[in-house]
């Protein structure tokens, strides 16, 4: 029996990272914390735009001269969920690609992409100045409000269908995603409607209990 899967897509904070959020993390070195906007944006007050420019802001308020170099060194010692090597080689192994959709920093998702061998990836970055200077402005390459448009390019990419893809998230803007995929799978979701969302909820320490469910499922249980 051929593979009934081709693609799975991967949110990245809280899920290929052992922690909430890429943003937080650079949120908790700087002392600050973004409470406020977060609360704004979550219930339509603000845009993705806005948020982003009001994160950026905490961290130049602390440090003016605040440049991508500084981002980058904070983010490299995130640390990171067990078992993406061995799900992402699994994966390949079987013909299955692996992609990172999230809405966290860039910078992040290139570390992730680049040791463990992920097919491509889209995050949001940091805009900088020919010095590397952060200008206070966001980039915005996934739209929060959904993820599911940048799912399907990568669906459109692989040159595969959404009833052949799966997802992978925690929170409420993965639901986009498990909308656009034919199995999702919800690990450590941090709220009811992202669990009440999913096909499979999974809490674990180790991403590679999704290769049960994506395995078992294609074996035909």
């Amino acid at each position: 029996m051929g593979r009934r899967y081709d693609l799975v897509a991967f949110d990245m904070d809280g899920v290929l990272l052992d922690h909430i959020s890429s943003w937080t993390w650079v949120h908790d070195a700087f002392g600050v914390n973004n409470d406020e906007s977060l609360a704004e944006f979550l219930s339509g007050k603000i845009d993705e735009k806005e948020f982003m420019r009001r994160d950026v802001a905490l961290w130049k308020n602390i440090d003016p001269e605040v440049n991508i170099r500084t981002i980058a060194k904070c983010l490299k010692d995130i640390p990171l969920i067990g078992g993406i090597q061995e799900t992402v080689a699994a994966l390949s192994w079987n013909g299955i690609k692996s992609v990172i959709i999230s809405g966290g920093i860039d910078i992040a998702a290139e570390i992730i992409f680049s040791e463990f061998g992920f097919d491509d990836y889209a995050a949001n970055g940091l805009e900088t100045d020919g010095s590397g200077r952060l200008t206070g402005e966001g980039v915005i390459n996934v739209d929060l409000t959904d993820k599911g448009k940048k799912m399907r390019e990568f669906i459109e990419q692989f040159g595969t269908t959404r009833e052949r893809t799966v997802s992978v998230g925690n929170s409420c803007t993965d639901i986009k995603m498990f909308e656009n995929s034919g199995l999702s799978i919800a690990f450590n979701p941090i709220d009811d409607v992202t669990k009440n969302s999913a096909d499979h909820v999974i809490y674990s320490s180790n991403i590679s209990d999704v290769l049960d469910i994506i395995f078992e499922i294609e074996d035909g249980e």
